[in-house]
């Protein structure tokens, strides 16, 4: 009966497993799940990447993809939700299979949607944010202001309060970013921790200042080991510089390595911590430090031109970016080459005249008054 029993066990396993990355919606929908490490997982193809967390103690999700694709991403976490009930059903033993107690602990809906991080301001990032939030039901308890019978209403949405100023102080054209769609939570140091473990592990928010944009957060999952990267970091273009809002190709160069410092590779750069690009695939340390190292060689090559008093109609002639365009290039689209080398020109001074050089000996002394 034992054998009968670890056997029945190890089929259910294996019919769980390779489902874990099928599409999870019926019909047409675009979300594909990629597990990662424990309760961590990627969904892919709500516009940006999203980061879920997904166990015991609800759903975290860091980002929350672009608006027309909320209710497929819905699917995809009660699908994820499902499967844990599954997993930890399939995983009992002996008097646990027959438990009264275990049955109604396994019947038990699941935790809603917790906490959503949102990385920086962009549409196919926060998207989603005021269904994903209005799904969810966050923690309460210590002091809480307001009216109390509502504090648990919708899951908490963290983010840097860059974030927040742009959502309540939109550009020109621009209309105000819903109050549900908007941050609960900000913070305004170089990082921020969550006050306690959530699905087993503690998580942090760190703040890079002056890269994809002013507001952007990198959001370490401690125990998995996983990095949510935004769009300081993506497989699939070169980086997006958001110059309106204090973005600069330094800035995300320091993202960059802020990334490596945080990584630790299991073997030869290989392996370890794996970083969630804001676009693109899955990857590790030796993948970061390659698009860092494309990106510190661009940026050389575009601040040698400036310095020369290249026009930017001259630096877009002399084809800075020709040697990488065949992998991160774009002719058309959100994000091209042209946008970029412009994006990087700008930020690294392109364009102004250079200050007068200072007098050699400092300032001349005061004339003498006349006796």
């Amino acid at each position: 009966m034992l054998r009968s029993f670890i056997a029945a066990c190890c089929l259910t396993l294996a019919a769980i497993a390779p489902s874990w990355a099928q599409t999870p919606a019926a019909g047409t929908s675009p979300i594909r799940i990629l597990p990662l490490r424990g309760h961590v997982f990627v969904l892919q193809g709500a516009g940006g990447n999203i980061t879920a967390s997904v166990g015991r103690d609800g759903v975290m999700l860091v980002d929350t993809g672009s608006a027309n694709t909320t209710e497929q991403v819905l699917a995809a976490i009660r699908q994820l939700q499902q499967r844990l009930d599954l997993r930890d059903q399939a995983l009992q033993f002996g008097a646990e299979t027959r438990s009264s107690v275990a049955g109604r602990s396994i019947e038990a809906p699941p935790k809603p949607i917790r906490y959503i991080i949102n990385t920086h301001f962009d549409p196919e990032h926060v998207g989603g944010n005021e269904k994903l939030r209005a799904a969810g039901k966050t923690f309460t308890g210590g002091n809480v202001a307001g009216n109390i019978a509502d504090a648990a209403e919708g899951a908490a949405i963290i983010a840097h309060e860059n974030v927040q100023q742009r959502m309540t102080t939109p550009d020109a054209g621009e209309t105000v970013t819903p109050v549900g769609a908007q941050p609960t939570d900000t913070y305004y140091a170089d990082t921020m921790k969550l006050s306690h473990f959530f699905n087993g592990e503690g998580v942090q928010l760190i703040h890079q200042p002056s890269a994809h944009s002013n507001g952007d957060s990198l959001v370490h999952f401690r125990g998995s080991d996983v990095i949510a990267a935004g769009d300081i970091f993506s497989t699939v273009s070169y980086p997006v510089i958001d110059t309106a809002h204090g973005g600069t190709i330094d800035g995300v160069i320091n993202g960059l390595n802020r990334i490596l410092d945080l990584s630790v590779a299991e073997f030869r750069t290989e392996g370890g911590t794996l970083v969630v690009p804001g676009h693109g695939r899955i990857s590790d340390a030796a993948d970061v430090a390659y698009y860092r190292d494309m990106v510190v060689i661009l940026r050389d090559r575009i601040k040698s031109m400036i310095d020369r008093e290249m026009t930017l109609d001259e630096v877009k002639a002399a084809k800075p970016t020709a040697d990488y365009e065949p992998r991160y290039g774009a002719q058309s689209g959100a994000w091209t080459t042209d946008a970029f080398i412009t994006a990087a020109y700008n930020s690294l001074g392109g364009g102004r005249k250079p200050a007068p050089p200072a007098r050699r000996g400092g300032p001349r002394p005061a004339p003498r008054p006349a006796r």
